[in-house]
């Protein structure tokens, strides 16, 4: 992504110097595009992405928001707090020789986050097979990595349509967005096809739905440069503008919108959709959290501590049973809870009924199932667990989707049907 960005002119030259000379200093010079986007100190010593970074880039037909997301294991529920932001996915592989198969073996983080996009809405996505200096350039090996990704994807649930492939050498440069340098001509020999900004160019937004009440999740709470709190995350539905009050749920607080940020430019109004940085006044930043969300006054989210959803199971060795507990995933919010009743197993062909009340859900099934939230700790009863903002599918797609993770794996993933209390 940082030589990415660099190539269309959103990286400066001293900023590309700095972070060579830096990177290099910690001994960590093949890292320096990285840095164009891990910019904590933390994220630089490791080597490593931590937390989501926003960046935006302009191709000739779109204007792209791009979240850069952790791969590692470490840290997917911030993995899933940026791809539940998502309208769309690129998913970067290395060729090298090992490194590939390490993440698409069972248990490789490639296969979780193919899963989790999907899971949480993202129909679109282009593969960039990255490193194919690294295995100069071999036509076999992109061959090979694509029909295992695209037999892969299709079984996730991404339609044919909707997938793109491209050869990437992102080190040097190569088929980001020309092939013109020396270094392509070993590709150009046998790749003829689109670069990478040609698919960011054809990917298709959306629709937005700017008809429904307004819904913005949280997903990052900062200090205003001058006066007022910052907030920022994907508007989910509805229209914002400045001078608007809000409340802010969970709690009993509102806020006024002092302004509107997107892509570094100030707006007076913002629609579902855009990822948007909101200015508030007349709150205290206390009553502002990571996975609150901000909607209108006269028409509230619901909020819920047992709710009913339709799940699917991924590849699990250790069946689920009722009364499971589980670490529940809606934005950028994680709450533990338990799975506290097996309603149906359904056929995921029709959603037919197969079974009334299972005794166990194992891999690759559908099932309709009760989730209760639970306290803060697994000894409290469940009185003490603390309601979160939901919706049903049904009324708000983005709202309504939730990721089930259990011992460090994501599990399962589903929709949220109807809310009980």
């Amino acid at each position: 992504m940082g030589r990415l960005l660099y190539e269309l002119g959103r990286l400066d030259e001293k900023t590309r110097i700095n972070n060579e000379r830096g990177s290099s200093k910690l001994g960590k010079s093949s890292f320096s595009w990285a840095w164009g986007l891990d910019g904590t100190t933390e994220e630089r010593e490791r080597g490593i992405t931590m937390d989501i970074a926003l960046q935006s880039l302009t191709t000739p037909h779109r204007q792209v928001t791009i979240l850069d997301a952790p791969g590692h294991k470490d840290f997917i529920p911030n993995m899933i707090s940026g791809a539940s932001q998502a309208d769309c996915a690129l998913l970067v592989v290395d060729a090298a020789t090992g490194e590939f198969e390490a993440g698409f073996d069972r248990g490789g983080q490639t296969r979780e986050h193919i899963l989790l996009v999907r899971s949480l809405g993202v129909s679109q996505l282009i593969v960039a097979v990255n490193k194919l200096d690294q295995v100069t350039w071999s036509q076999e090996r992109y061959e090979d990595i694509c029909s295992l990704l695209k037999s892969f994807l299709s079984q996730s649930g991404f339609h044919p349509s909707k997938m793109g492939f491209v050869p990437v050498g992102a080190m040097l440069g190569v088929n980001l967005v020309d092939r013109t340098s020396p270094e392509a001509s070993a590709l150009s020999r046998w790749y003829k096809g689109p670069t990478l900004v040609d698919l960011l160019d054809k990917l298709e937004p959306p629709p937005r739905d700017i008809e429904s009440s307004l819904r913005i999740p949280v997903s990052n709470v900062f200090k205003g440069q001058s006066s007022g709190t910052g907030v920022s995350g994907k508007i989910c539905g509805g229209v914002v503008q400045v001078g608007e009050r809000v409340r802010v749920l969970p709690g009993d607080e509102t806020a006024i919108i002092k302004s509107i940020n997107i892509d570094e430019n100030n707006v007076s109004w913002a629609t579902a959709g855009s990822n948007a940085t909101l200015y508030l006044t007349s709150i205290d930043p206390i009553h502002l959290n990571i996975g609150s969300v901000l909607c209108s006054p006269g028409n509230l989210v619901p909020l819920a501590t047992v709710f009913i959803a339709r799940i699917i199971i991924f590849d699990i060795e250790v069946p689920i049973t009722s009364g499971t507990s589980i670490e529940l995933f809606h934005h950028s919010r994680d709450v533990p809870a338990t799975i506290s009743k097996l309603i149906v197993s359904l056929d995921r062909a029709c959603g037919s009924v197969i079974k009334r009340n299972p005794r166990v859900l194992s891999k690759g099934m559908s099932a309709e199932v009760q989730i209760t939230l639970r306290g803060g700790t697994l000894s409290a009863p469940s009185a003490t667990a603390r309601p979160i903002p939901l919706e049903p599918f049904s009324i708000n797609k983005d709202m309504g989707r939730v990721l089930v993770r259990h011992g460090g794996e994501t599990i399962a993933a589903g929709i949220v049907l109807s809310i009980i209390e």
